[in-house]
């Protein structure tokens, strides 16, 4: 599936009717787990048919069951999709969408009579649906058809405002978001550096040290190439723009360059994830290369 092929398959699973799934039932292996770089999740209802069946598209340290987040909720009963400004109901989020949003959007309970849930949420477009041999119709509150190009222009406008929002909340001190990839990103640093020889960076450099202070800034970890001998700059993407990341790892090469002598040296940027803009940016950049890393967390039975 790409693009919106998911959006038919979820409402044809999820059924017109409140009582019984569609075709698939409660399967979700075939839709995507990520879409425009956020997690994407699927739900049609735990043990049973929903009422109420959901796809929310969640930022890194964001969950569904406590966030903000765009989400498609499908109404079986009214037969409206809503893609929403959605907020979660099962824990009280401790962040939120800005407030241009929270006092001037439609709550879903003013917007549909009484919805069996998350009517605290906020409307951003709603789509009457009607279906016929797999294929579903989506048109307007005036019944005037909506196009597959108007479906993907909406869900990528909410998904942009989306990642402006977060990365707003990102940058706020007391932000739970923050601190919360902050706080993983620092155990990152320190556990690459605490391992150093069983990973694959100390495989091929040597480890010179971990905040190394310039007077440019602070290097996150600076290394030498084993063979080649020269040096290293190693910096962890946290929240800054492509821009701003290449923009100092650039900064702190050039000090490496002037200060240590040092005409080879080449920088390396870790992250969980590299969007579409980064990569192209790294074609430019011959002496600069990106790294993803993987976190894999497993339980074992406990042996006596």
């Amino acid at each position: 599936m790409s693009k919106l092929d998911f959006l038919d398959p979820f409402i044809i699973q999820s059924g017109f009717d409140e009582k019984k799934f569609g075709p698939g039932g409660q399967v979700i292996r075939n839709y995507p787990k990520e879409y425009m770089d956020l997690k994407m999740r699927v739900s049609f209802g735990k043990g049973g048919p929903a009422r109420v069946t959901w796809i929310s598209f969640l930022a890194p340290e964001m969950q569904t069951m406590e966030g903000f987040y765009p989400v498609y909720l499908f109404y079986k009963k009214a037969k409206k999709l809503i893609l929403a400004y959605g907020v979660s109901e099962t824990k009280e989020a401790k962040t939120s969408w800005p407030n241009e949003i929270l006092n001037n959007k439609t709550k879903i309970s003013d917007y549909l009579d009484d919805p069996p849930r998350y009517g605290d949420s906020f409307v951003f477009k709603s789509y009457k649906l009607s279906a016929q041999d797999n294929k579903v119709s989506y048109v307007d509150d005036d019944n005037k058809p909506i196009s597959n190009d108007v479906l993907n222009n909406d869900l990528t406008e909410i998904i942009n405002y989306y990642k402006q929002s977060v990365s707003l909340e990102i940058k706020k001190e007391d932000s739970s978001i923050g601190q919360g990839i902050f706080w993983m990103e620092k155990q990152l640093e320190d556990f690459i550096v605490d391992n150093w020889n069983e990973t694959d960076l100390g495989k091929k450099y040597d480890l010179v040290d971990q905040q190394y202070k310039t007077d440019v800034g602070i290097i996150d970890i600076l290394a030498t190439d084993k063979k080649k001998k020269n040096h290293v700059v190693i910096e962890l993407k946290r929240n800054q723009t492509n821009d701003e990341v290449l923009g100092q790892i650039k900064k702190y090469m050039g000090w490496v360059k002037v200060h240590k002598k040092d005409e080879n040296v080449i920088g390396i940027v870790v992250a969980k994830q590299f969007d579409k803009k980064f990569y192209y940016a790294m074609q430019m950049e011959k002496d600069v290369f990106p790294l993803e890393y993987e976190v894999d967390f497993k339980l074992k039975k406990f042996k006596t």
